[in-house]
């Protein structure tokens, strides 16, 4: 059986210069460079950010609710929820309906924490969408919806 050969360099720039995958990946990883600067002062990431906002409801959150809202499995979910429980910014409370199930809750210094770190990303938010250049902000983030349904 003979070796496969190695993609040309010509194809690798291609891929380089056309992919949205590795666009999107790039472009995921400035903006979260972005964000985590801008919410340092209020000791959170961009991503917390997102699950704090994704959990800022009245009622407290299903797993499911929160996971599928932020496109992730429940494992990830897990992982990024117990430094913010840890903090004492989420809690894991037993479902009064099925004992056997966890619901998701923001704490009262969660709601703080996210009170400080709002102003914070509506600025930061504000800078960055003057930086799309090419379509309306409003366009991109319909096309990125497609991507994701």
């Amino acid at each position: 059986m003979s070796k496969p050969e190695a993609p040309s360099v010509a194809f690798a720039h291609h891929v380089r210069e056309t992919c949205l995958c590795l666009g999107t990946q790039r472009a995921a990883r400035a903006l979260a460079r972005i964000f985590d600067d801008a919410l340092r002062p209020v000791g959170i990431t961009s991503g917390q950010f997102s699950l704090l906002m994704t959990m800022a409801r009245s009622e407290p959150q299903t797993y499911a609710n929160v996971s599928s809202i932020l496109g992730m499995d429940r494992t990830t979910l897990t992982a990024n929820l117990k430094p913010l429980e840890r903090r004492g910014l989420v809690k894991i409370i037993v479902d009064r309906k099925d004992k056997r199930a966890r619901l998701l809750t923001l704490t009262s210094e969660g709601r703080a924490v996210l009170a400080k770190a709002a102003p914070i990303w509506k600025k930061t938010h504000a800078m960055v969408e003057t930086r799309v250049t090419h379509a309306s902000p409003d366009a991109l983030r319909a096309d990125l919806d497609a991507l994701c349904a």
